[in-house]
């Protein structure tokens, strides 16, 4: 019953490819690649869902700034159980699709909409670092609670505008010809996704990264010796009415100190500095060059190897198995949570 559709499906690989017959052996190096990009897949999901869980189990976690950290972990795990499963399938297949145009749209559908999720996710929480450490007396639990969310909400609608915008008319992402399936190459759709999904965000973590930079540095300039003056009281102490009074004088010493050490405080801001910016790097890293080929290549009706593709594309999504990485690193709570949940399952 089903050869004559194996028979049609490989004809059609056969004679839709250029290159001839998708069936090859594969080299030693193209099987570690492959291995490697499984082995990738799966610890981004694993990871991923291990700080969801822990958020959902751990009572103290369910308040702000944890909320965030959880749209960024859910993000991520629909990158790796939704997205990067068929972009491995499509990378067995010589980076051609074979699983029809229907199934082509969803998948490019969900790698932009958890894409985009996961890089203004990493926007959000940035933010968030930066009001607390800027404006921690106006940005209180209830306001950082309502703006966390407003947040939140903000990045999976900008993100469903994005992605769901070729279903509509705007562009095209399959081709059966070339059994190609990609983002839609439609110019003005090209400026518009890369621009909402990644120049604007960049814009906004660099210069939210710059002013944490500019706070932290005002404040350690901004340390000075602080003293105590002397001062000196007279006290009179009168025994009796007929005795004659007795007064002496009380010399209050000298204390001279100079906040040389950091505050409790300082030191949380300054891991929080140092968490952003790594955050920041390792997202510019991996995304640039997929959005910088992406931008350009449709503009300037230009082209590039396929195995560059590849590697741009697998480059972005590595930013879902880093993610959990840096921000748990960073926090010592976690750590603790992570503790406690392996040791209570033995």
């Amino acid at each position: 019953m089903t050869q004559p559709n194996v028979t049609a499906l490989s004809a059609n690989i056969s004679g839709g490819s250029e290159s001839g017959n998708l069936y090859r052996p594969f080299s030693v190096f193209s099987v570690l690649t492959l291995t490697l990009l499984a082995m990738l897949v799966v610890a981004t999901f694993v990871w991923n869902l291990l700080v969801l869980v822990t958020i959902l189990r751990v009572r103290t976690f369910h308040r702000v700034p944890h909320n965030l950290v959880a749209s960024m972990a859910i993000s991520d795990v629909m990158v790796a159980g939704l997205v990067m499963p068929l972009s491995l399938v499509r990378e067995l297949y010589g980076r051609r699709w074979i699983l029809g145009r229907a199934l082509c749209q969803v998948w490019i559908s969900c790698d932009v909409l958890c894409c985009t999720a996961s890089i203004w996710n990493v926007t959000a929480i940035a933010l968030d670092r930066y009001w607390s450490i800027t404006r921690h007396l106006e940005y209180t639990l209830k306001t950082r609670k309502r703006i966390s969310n407003v947040m939140i909400g903000l990045t999976w609608l900008l993100s469903s505008v994005i992605s769901l915008s070729p279903l509509f008319g705007w562009g095209e992402t399959y081709s059966e010809d070339s059994l190609a399936c990609q983002v839609s190459q439609e110019p003005s759709y090209t400026v518009f996704s890369t621009f909402g999904a990644f120049y604007l965000p960049l814009c906004v973590v660099l210069f939210v990264y710059w002013k944490i930079y500019k706070a932290a540095k005002f404040r350690i300039g901004s340390r000075k010796t602080n003293t105590i003056t002397p001062m000196a009281e007279v006290i009179e102490v009168k025994e009796a009415e007929r005795q004659p009074q007795m007064a002496f004088t009380v010399r209050h010493a000298t204390v001279s100190f100079q906040t040389d050490g950091e505050t409790w405080r300082e030191q949380k801001e300054r891991r929080a500095a140092l968490m952003v910016g790594i955050l920041i790097g390792v997202f510019v890293l991996c995304w640039i060059p997929f959005f910088l080929a992406e931008l350009i290549i449709p503009l300037c009706s230009c082209d590039i190897p396929p195995v560059w593709k590849s590697v741009f594309l697998w480059l972005g999504y590595s930013n879902s198995f880093f993610n959990p990485l840096i921000y748990t690193a960073f926090n010592k709570n976690y750590n603790n949570a992570f503790r406690n949940l392996f040791s209570r399952q033995r």
